[in-house]
């Protein structure tokens, strides 16, 4: 019967074939959902290792800086340095917003995020850990480091807000939680740009403290022009990054801050969970409901194909049947037929789901565990699926071989 299976399959060759094609197309979209929560949960990973942070301090009670906005004064890191367990404190900002590269090359728009940066040099909290191409910052104001993902190249011309800045290196892998592409600033400009507000909104907001007379007291000389000042300042960043010394209990030098400076401060474990189960926990949602449905899909798929199969061959049943072939014999038969449509249609949509996923403008991750839990599930798929053939199969009368 394994033979008899074989002929069959060969008998109908194109049929089988193309069959299998669509039905792998099918799975690969669905390796490839698959693989966009992996990717968005790399993306998740790869932030947090790219900080090279084991404490982010962020504004009380909040989930900053990534899953909601947190803003501190930028001299808090300095207290912190000097708490025990404390190897580094970096101040840093995360701005997404529009990027647009301007100059002698075609205009090109990209969402990405900005990320402000402390003076400190590579190996400190918040700086890319590798570059592919050209130099670290090295100048306090209008330089860039972009990712690859960006599109953008060395010497490009990035405006940011009302400034632009020189592409001077290249970096890969960093990325936002939602994939967006990094490009670091000094962190002068990105508070400016974060924080600063535009300069119509500047003097209407000093003509407006201008003519506050409580700010106009004789009594208080300096106090206007004080506050002026302070308008023009933007002494806020989003979070501060701390390195612990070897050894140190991440949790024991978090407490302190906490009690003791007002802040919030999440460890790297709190801080993935905020990631994973908060901030891309509705995506996941979604995409579990299509592989859902696309399995639902994927069985109707197979069912009907090989019920079609199964009806096309009813007289060729009904001799099996004349000449004294078991039920089981016949059943094994339908389901190998299934199963090798299930094998076909998963190698294709292997295949193809390798071949289109570095073209996604998100990142893709195809595990091989992912793949072979899909195998299992395209088996079983298959086999369920084969059930409905099976039993219009078995109930062929032998009476139609001869009516026939």
């Amino acid at each position: 019967m394994i033979s008899l299976a074989g002929r069959d399959i060969l008998h109908a060759w194109g049929k089988f074939l193309f069959t299998g094609i669509g039905l792998g197309l099918l799975i690969g979209v669905t390796l490839t959902m698959a693989g966009v929560y992996r990717g968005m949960v790399d993306d998740a990973q790869v932030l947090l290792d790219n900080s090279g942070a084991d404490l982010w301090v962020v504004q009380q009670d909040t989930l900053g800086p990534y899953a909601e906005s947190s803003s501190l004064y930028d001299d808090v890191y300095r207290s912190i340095r000097g708490m025990d367990g404390v190897a580094r404190a970096a101040n840093v900002t995360y701005l997404t917003m529009q990027v647009r590269r301007t100059g002698a090359l075609a205009q090109r728009e990209v969402r990405a995020m900005v990320v402000g940066i402390a003076p400190d040099g590579p190996g400190h909290p918040g700086w890319p850990g590798f570059l592919v191409a050209g130099r670290h910052l090295t100048r306090g104001h209008y330089e860039a480091v972009a990712d690859v993902a960006s599109g953008f190249s060395l010497g490009d011309q990035l405006q940011i807000r009302r400034n632009l800045f020189t592409v001077v290196g290249l970096t890969r892998r960093m990325v936002s939680s939602g994939g967006d592409p990094m490009v670091f600033i000094p962190l002068k400009d990105a508070q400016e740009a974060q924080f600063l507000k535009d300069n119509d909104a500047i003097v209407r907001q000093r003509a407006r403290t201008a003519a506050n007379p409580a700010l106009n007291r004789p009594n208080v000389p300096g106090l206007l022009d004080a506050v002026l000042a302070s308008q023009t300042t933007n002494p806020s960043v989003n979070a501060v990054l701390v390195q612990l010394d070897p050894g140190a209990e991440a949790e024991a030098v978090a407490e302190p801050i906490r009690r003791w400076k007002r802040f919030t401060v999440y460890t790297r474990a709190q801080m993935q969970e905020i990631l994973i189960a908060k901030l891309i926990a509705t995506s996941a949602r979604q995409i579990a409901m299509f592989l859902v449905i696309l399995a639902i899909v994927s069985a109707a798929v197979v069912a009907f194909i090989i019920y079609t199969l199964t009806l096309g061959k009813i007289r060729e049943i009904a001799v099996l049947k004349l000449i004294g072939t078991r039920n089981r014999t016949i059943a094994a038969m339908i389901l190998k037929q299934s199963v090798a449509l299930g094998a076909i249609g998963f190698i294709v949509g292997k295949i193809a789901a390798t071949f289109w996923a570095p073209v996604f403008p998100k990142y893709v991750l195809l595990v091989p565990g992912d793949a072979l839990r899909g195998f299992a599930a395209v088996m079983v798929i298959c086999v369920v699926a084969s059930l409905v053939a099976i039993r219009a199969a078995l109930r062929v009368d032998p009476a139609e071989a001869i009516g026939g």
